[in-house]
C-alpha cells in the first residue's frame, strides 16, 4: 500500500467526535459492533455515533458507490476509520481512497484505550446476547458452553416452510428441523391456537426455559409457485421466534446471518436428521405474551390510538396497490392510515432490514429510516405485511433494540382484505417522501 494515512490519538478521536466533524467507520464484523467482545476488551459495542462497515463485505458484489451513499459515506465527508486489525483498517482506507475520498484518518487504539476507558461513549445493541454468531452456537454445542451462556437445555432448529428436503439436504449438526406449518396454520397463516403451539413445542423438546436458537436458508431467485419460496430461509427463523416469544420461551436466539454465517466460517454441516426429545409439560400457560402478537381488532384500536402505529412491512408496489404480492391474495392495496415500513423489492425479500452478508442491518441505522417515516420508540408499534413473515422481522428488530411496545398484527394484509368492511386505499400517498425510506 504507497498511500499513508494519518493515525490519531485517542485524545484527538474525542474531539472529533464531540465537534460531529469526521464519520466514524467501524469495519469489525456486525458481531462485534452489535457488542460482541473478540479481543477481550473491557467494554462490547462501538464508538457511539459509528457506521458499520466491516473490512469482509468487500468480497460482496455490491455498486460500491450506491452502497456508501447509502451508508452516509460521500466523498467530502472526513472520515475516520477504526477496527480490531491495523491492517485491516489501513487497507478499507486505500481502497476508499482509490474510491475518490481524499480525506481519510485512522485509528488504532479502540481496545486498549477507547474500550478500556468507561469514560469515553460507547454503544451496543440492547439485546445483542440473542443475535448470535457462529462461533458462539459451535461452542455452545461443545461441552463446554460459551462463558456468556448460563442456561443448560437448549435446542437448536433448522426452520423451514414444509421442505424437509432442505434440512436433509444439510443443516448445521445437532440441529432439529422445524416446520413453520407446525406454529401457523395455512389456511389464515396465523399462528395456531395455543392448545397447538404447545404439543409442537412439547414435540420439538421446547419448555418455557429452554434456549432455542433458529436459524434458516436463503435461497434467491424465489420460487414463484410457493409460500414463500421452498428456501424460506431467516424469514422463516424469525417468524418462529417471534410465535415461540409469544408463547412464552424465555430465551430465543438468531443465528445472525443464519445459514450462510455458519458456512462462511468454515464449519461442516450433517445431513444426518435429529431426532428431538420431547418433553411433557411446557412449564407456562400459552401464551405467556399475547402482546406479541395480535389480531384485527387490536390493529384497529392502534390505527385509532395517538401513540399507536400499524407499520406496513411491504413492498412499494404491495403499498400503493399495483401488486397484491401473492399470488393466493386478489385484493391489492394497504390500510388506511398505515406508516410506510419498506421491506425491499417484493414480498420475498427484505433487503432494506439487511446486510450484505445478510447480518441485520445496525441498529442506528433502522432506527434512523424508522423515526424519518414517524416509528418511534414510544409509541405501541404493530408490524404487518401480507401474512407475518415480513411483519415478525420487523417485530424481532425493535425487540432486539429494546422497544418497550413491539408486535406483530398477524392477519396482515390478507385478513384485513378478506373483510369488506375494512377500508383500503391506493395509489401514492399524499406524503409521497415516504416512499423514500430506506432508500
Amino acid at each position: 500500500m504507497d498511500q499513508e494515512f494519518n493515525e490519531i490519538p485517542t485524545r484527538t478521536m474525542v474531539e472529533l467526535i464531540r465537534s460531529g466533524e469526521k464519520l466514524i467507520i467501524d469495519n469489525r464484523s456486525t458481531h462485534a459492533f452489535n457488542g460482541w467482545s473478540f479481543r477481550d476488551e473491557h467494554r462490547g459495542g462501538h464508538i457511539k455515533g459509528a457506521v458499520n462497515f466491516p473490512f469482509e463485505w468487500f468480497k460482496y458484489h455490491f455498486e460500491l458507490p450506491e452502497f456508501l451513499q447509502a451508508k452516509g459515506i460521500i466523498p467530502d465527508k472526513p472520515i475516520v476509520i477504526y477496527g480490531y486489525n491495523p491492517e485491516e483498517t489501513n487497507n478499507m482506507a486505500a481502497i476508499l481512497f482509490n474510491a475518490g475520498y481524499n480525506n481519510i484518518a485512522v485509528y488504532h487504539r479502540f481496545v486498549d484505550e477507547w474500550a478500556a476507558n468507561d469514560e469515553l461513549p460507547m454503544k451496543k445493541l440492547m439485546r445483542y446476547k440473542h443475535l448470535i454468531y457462529p462461533e458462539w452456537l459451535k461452542q455452545l454445542q461443545a461441552e463446554e458452553h460459551p462463558p456468556t451462556y448460563e442456561g443448560n437445555k437448549f435446542v437448536v432448529c433448522h426452520a423451514h416452510y414444509d421442505n424437509i428436503e432442505d434440512y436433509r439436504e444439510g443443516h448445521i449438526p445437532g440441529a432439529i428441523d422445524l416446520n413453520t406449518l407446525e406454529l401457523e396454520a395455512p389456511e389464515t397463516w396465523n399462528c395456531r391456537t395455543p392448545e397447538e403451539i404447545e404439543a409442537a413445542l412439547l414435540r420439538h423438546g421446547i419448555r418455557y426455559d429452554t434456549t432455542v436458537v433458529l436459524y434458516g436458508r436463503f435461497s434467491y431467485p424465489r420460487n414463484e409457485d410457493t409460500f414463500p419460496g421452498k428456501r424460506a430461509g431467516q424469514l422463516a427463523a424469525m417468524r418462529c421466534a417471534a410465535i415461540l416469544m409469544h408463547a412464552g420461551v424465555e430465551d430465543v436466539r438468531i443465528l445472525n446471518g443464519s445459514f450462510l454465517a455458519w458456512e462462511h466460517a468454515g464449519f461442516g454441516i450433517s445431513t444426518e436428521p435429529v431426532r428431538p426429545h420431547p418433553e411433557k409439560d411446557f412449564g407456562l400457560s400459552i401464551p405467556a405474551h399475547p402482546e406479541y402478537i395480535i389480531g384485527m381488532e387490536k390493529a384497529k384500536k392502534l390505527l385509532a390510538a395517538e401513540d399507536g402505529e400499524l407499520v406496513s412491512i411491504r413492498s412499494w408496489p404491495e403499498f400503493t396497490g399495483e401488486v397484491s404480492g401473492y399470488n393466493y391474495i386478489e385484493k391489492k392495496g394497504r390500510i388506511p392510515g398505515a406508516v410506510f415500513g419498506n421491506c425491499g423489492s417484493d414480498a420475498y425479500h427484505m433487503e432494506n432490514y439487511r446486510n450484505p452478508d445478510l447480518t441485520i442491518r445496525a441498529a442506528e441505522e433502522l432506527a434512523a429510516n424508522w423515526t424519518n417515516a414517524g416509528i418511534t420508540p414510544d409509541k405501541h408499534l404493530a408490524f404487518y405485511c401480507g401474512t407475518g413473515w415480513r411483519g415478525s422481522e420487523a417485530f424481532m428488530n425493535a425487540w432486539l433494540m429494546g422497544w418497550p411496545r413491539v408486535s406483530v398484527y398477524d392477519g396482515g394484509w390478507m385478513e384485513w382484505s378478506c373483510h369488506p368492511e375494512n377500508p383500503v386505499e391506493t395509489g401514492i400517498p399524499e406524503d409521497a417522501e415516504s416512499k423514500k425510506i430506506f432508500a
